[in-house]
C-alpha cells in the first residue's frame, strides 16, 4: 500500500513515498525534492558469502540522462559507464551508511539510487542520501539507523542548508554531511579557503537540520519498518584467542615495531607462520579462525600501543610526521613536475597545459557541461609491493583524483588569468598511508614548477583515531597516519588547505561517530600538521610560481571580437578560420561570447593569427597596413588577399614609387606584398597602395638616419 510522508526542509518539501515501487526489494524509497525525484533500493542476499571476511557492501548511484531531458552522446546513445560524478557520489553514500552496519555481517548487500528526475535547484544527491537511509530503516536488513544528510553552503558569511543553484555559484563552500541524533558520521567538503572555526560551525548548524530529518525518518520505520532479520554473529572462538594471545603477544609486537613497512610485514608474516605451525596440531580444523585471532592480535598491538602508550608502530610520537623531502622539474619535456615524499608515501605529479578546446566535455545530469581542470590519480600495484595486472582507474583512483582536484580547485587562476586547459596527473610511486593528500602536495609544487599563478601552496594531511572499545568516552587523535594505523584505527580524517584555510576534507569512520571535540581536535592537528609541510618541505624547494611556462607549453594569445563576427572569423564551412591555421600553423578556439584563444609554440604565429582575426573581426579603414598575397593579375592592377577572404586592388599606379608599364614587372600571383588601405568606396570595393607603404617605409628610414648623425 502507498504511504507518502512529507517534510520541509530548506523552505522545499521533501516527500518520502514507500509501498508502490520496487516492491521485492528488502526496502525501497521514492524521495521527491522540489522536481528532483530519485528511487533508492536496498537488498541484501539470503546467505552469507562463504569464505571472506569482510561485510560485501555494494552502493551504486545510476543517473538517467532522460532525468534532465538528454540523450546520451557517442554511438549506441545509451548510458555507459558511470560518470565522475556519478562514482564519488556512490563513494560519499557509501561512507555515511557502511560505518552503521554490522562488522561481521557476511550477507552481501546492494544499495541503488537511480536518478529519475532532476531539478538543479534540488540536489539529487541529498535526495539520494535520505533515500539510501529510509530504504535501509524501513528493511529488514540489519542496519544501525537512522542516519541522515545535508549539503551546506557558505553564502555571504551564511550558511544555508541545500543550497539552490544561485547559491551554489556564490557559495565559498559544498559540505556534504551526515549524522545521527548524537554524533557525525561523513563529513565530504570542497571550500574557499575557510577556517576551522568557520567549518566547525557549519557542521553544529548542519547538525541540528539533520535531527530534525532523523525524527521524520523515525517516524516513517515506526509505521512501515519490518523487523530486522536475525543473523549469525562470527567472533574468534575464546580458547582460540587466548591461546594466539598468550603464545605470540611479546614476538608480535616486537615484529610490528620497525618504521619500514615492507620488514614490518615480513616479520609479522614469520610470526603469522610460526603460531599457524604450533597450532596446527591442537586446532587442526580451525586454521581460519587461528588466520582471524592473529589479524586480531595485530590491530590489538597497534591500538594499544597508541592507547596506553602514546606511541606507533614506527616509533613516532603522536604529533611526529614521518621525514619529509619533495623536488620540482624532474622531468625535462613535461610542462611542470613535482615529487612529494612522507615516509614511504611517494607521489610525483605531472601538470600538462594545453589551448582551451582541451577542455574536458561532460555529458551528465548537472549543469557544469565542461571542465577545465582535471585531476587524474594513479595507483599501481608496484606502490605497494604487489604483482598484478593494470587494469585502469576503478573507484578509489577516481576518488582520490578528485580530492585533491577539489583541494587545489580555489587556488587555480581564472580562465582570464591563465587562459589553458590545466590537467595534472599523480602517479604514487610508493603507498603507506594517505596518498591522496600526497598528491595534493607533490601537485602544488608542479603546479608552481609549471607557471601556473595559483592564489597560494595548499598541503593536506590526515589525522587518526583510535577509540578505546571499553570506554568510547576514551579515545586518541594523531597526526599523519600510515597505511596499517589507517588499517587498523577508526578514522582517517583528511584535511587540505592554505595557511589561511581549509580547501578540501574527506572523512572516512568504522566507529559509530565523531564527537564535536573529536572533529575540532582533527582540524587543529591537521591545521598545524599541513602548515608544517609547507614551511619545512615544500616552500624551501619553491617558494611561488615561475614567472615564464615551459618551453614545450603552448603559448596562449587572446583576444575578443564581436559576436556578430564571429561567422566572417569562422568562414562558410570553416573556410576562413582554417586558412588561417594553414597560414600560421596554430590552433584556434572561439566561445560564443567572442573570446579567442590562439594556442602555438611560436610566438611570431601566435601574433600573425591575431591580428589576421582582428583585422577580419574589425572594421578595415583607411590607413591600415596589410600583409597580403596577390591573387590575380589585371592590365590596370593586382588583386590582393590581404585578410582571409578579402580582397582589395592595387592599381598598377599604385604597385611602386616609380612608373610601371607592365603589372607583372613588379608582381606576380602567389607574390606575398605589404599593402596600405587607401580608400573605401561607395560600393564597398576597397583599393590598396604598395606605394605608399614604401614611402612611409622610406621616410621613416630617412628619419632614423638624421637622429643618428
Amino acid at each position: 500500500m502507498k504511504k507518502v510522508f512529507s517534510l520541509e526542509v530548506a523552505g522545499r518539501t521533501l516527500s518520502v513515498e514507500v509501498g508502490q515501487f520496487a516492491q521485492l526489494a528488502n526496502g525501497a524509497a521514492m524521495v521527491r525534492y522540489g522536481d528532483t525525484a530519485i528511487l533508492s533500493t536496498a537488498t541484501m542476499s539470503k546467505q552469507p558469502r562463504e569464505g571472506i571476511d569482510f561485510f560485501p557492501l555494494s552502493v551504486d548511484y545510476e543517473e538517467r540522462l532522460y532525468s534532465v531531458g538528454k540523450i546520451p552522446g557517442g554511438f549506441i546513445r545509451r548510458e555507459g559507464k558511470p560518470t565522475e560524478k556519478a562514482v564519488l557520489t556512490a563513494r560519499v553514500i557509501d561512507r555515511q551508511m557502511r560505518p552503521r552496519f554490522p562488522k561481521d555481517l557476511r550477507n552481501d548487500v546492494s544499495i541503488v539510487n537511480t536518478v529519475l528526475s532532476v531539478d538543479q535547484d534540488n540536489s539529487p544527491e541529498f535526495a539520494s542520501i535520505i533515500g539510501t537511509a529510509v530504504a535501509l530503516c524501513i528493511s529488514d536488513i540489519p542496519f544501525n539507523g537512522p542516519v541522515a544528510g545535508v549539503i551546506l553552503g557558505l553564502v555571504d558569511g551564511e550558511v544555508v542548508i541545500n543550497p539552490n543553484t544561485e547559491q551554489r555559484l556564490k557559495s565559498e563552500m559544498y559540505v556534504t554531511l551526515s549524522a545521527d541524533m548524537e554524533k557525525i558520521i561523513m563529513i565530504e567538503a570542497g571550500a574557499n579557503q575557510v577556517t576551522e572555526e568557520v567549518m566547525l560551525d557549519a557542521i553544529k548548524k548542519g547538525h541540528e537540520e539533520i535531527k530534525r530529518i532523523i525524527s521524520f525518518i523515525d517516524d516513517i520505520v515506526k509505521e512501515v519498518g519490518k523487523p530486522k532479520v536475525e543473523y549469525e554473529p562470527y567472533v574468534v572462538p575464546d580458547e582460540i584467542w587466548n591461546t594466539v594471545y598468550e603464545m605470540a603477544w611479546e614476538d608480535m609486537k616486537a615484529a610490528m615495531m620497525n618504521d619500514d613497512k615492507a620488514v614490518r610485514d615480513l616479520n609479522v608474516d614469520t610470526v603469522c607462520n610460526a603460531v599457524q605451525e604450533k597450532l596446527a596440531e591442537t586446532f587442526p580444523e580451525q586454521k581460519q579462525e587461528i588466520a582471524d585471532a592473529l589479524y586480531k592480535l595485530q590491530k590489538k598491538v597497534v591500538r594499544t600501543l597508541i592507547l596506553d602508550e602514546g606511541k606507533r608502530v614506527d616509533g613516532r610520537g603522536l604529533m611526529e610526521i614521518r621525514p619529509l623531502h619533495s623536488e620540482v622539474a624532474l622531468l625535462p619535456r613535461t610542462h611542470g613536475s613535482g615529487l612529494f615524499q612522507r615516509g614511504q608515501t611517494q607521489v610525483l605529479t605531472n601538470v600538462t597545459l594545453g589551448p582551451m578546446g582541451d577542455v574536458q566535455t561532460l555529458d551528465g545530469v548537472d549543469i557544469e557541461e565542461t571542465k577545465r581542470y582535471m585531476h587524474h590519480y594513479n595507483f599501481p600495484a608496484y606502490s605497494v609491493g604487489e604483482a598484478r595486472p593494470t587494469r585502469g582507474p576503478g573507484r578509489r583512483e577516481i576518488g582520490h583524483g578528485a580530492l585533491a582536484e577539489r583541494a587545489l580547485e580555489p587556488v587555480i587562476p581564472s580562465e582570464q588569468e591563465f587562459p589553458y586547459a590545466i590537467r595534472l596527473v599523480s602517479e604514487v610511486l610508493m603507498s603507506n598511508g594517505s596518498t591522496s593528500q600526497g598528491s595534493v602536495c607533490a601537485s602544488t609544487l608542479a603546479l608552481m614548477d609549471a607557471g601556473v599563478p595559483i592564489k597560494a601552496p595548499v598541503a593536506g594531511i590526515s589525522c587518526g583515531l583510535v577509540v578505546d572499545e571499553d570506554n568510547p568516552e576514551r579515545f586518541v587523535t594523531f597526526m599523519d597516519i600510515q597505511g596499517i594505523e589507517d588499517f587498523f584505527g577508526d578514522m582517517d580524517f583528511k584535511v587540505a588547505g592554505t595557511k589561511n584555510g581549509i580547501t578540501a576534507i574527506q572523512v572516512d569512520i568504522k566507529v559509530d561517530g565523531l564527537s564535536y571535540e573529536i572533529i575540532r581536535q582533527a582540524f587543529e592537528i591537521t591545521r598545524k600538521g599541513r602548515i608544517q609541510i609547507l614551511d619545512e618541505c615544500m616552500l624551501p624547494t619553491i617558494s611561488e610560481p615561475r614567472d615564464h611556462l615551459s618551453p614545450f607549453a603552448p603559448k596562449i594569445f587572446q583576444t575578443k571580437i564581436d559576436v556578430d563576427k564571429i561567422r566572417e572569423v569562422i568562414g562558410p564551412g570553416g573556410k576562413v578560420i582554417n586558412k588561417i591555421i594553414a597560414e600560421t600553423g596554430v590552433k584556434i578556439d572561439i566561445e560564443e561570447d567572442g573570446m579567442v584563444y590562439v594556442a602555438t609554440p611560436d610566438e611570431e604565429a601566435g601574433h600573425k593569427a591575431i591580428a589576421i582575426i582582428e583585422g577580419i573581426a574589425g572594421n578595415v579603414e583607411p590607413g591600415q597596413v596589410y600583409n597580403g598575397h596577390v591573387t590575380r593579375l589585371m592590365q590596370f592592377g593586382a588583386f590582393v588577399e590581404f585578410l582571409p577572404g578579402k580582397e582589395g586592388l592595387v592599381h598598377i599606379s599604385k604597385l611602386d614609387t616609380k612608373r610601371v608599364k607592365k603589372v607583372e614587372d613588379v608582381v606576380n600571383v602567389g607574390d606575398e606584398i605589404k599593402v596600405k588601405v587607401i580608400e573605401i568606396d561607395k560600393q564597398g570595393r576597397i583599393n590598396l597602395s604598395r606605394k605608399d607603404v614604401l614611402l612611409d617605409e622610406a621616410n621613416s628610414k630617412d628619419h632614423q638616419n638624421k637622429q643618428q648623425e
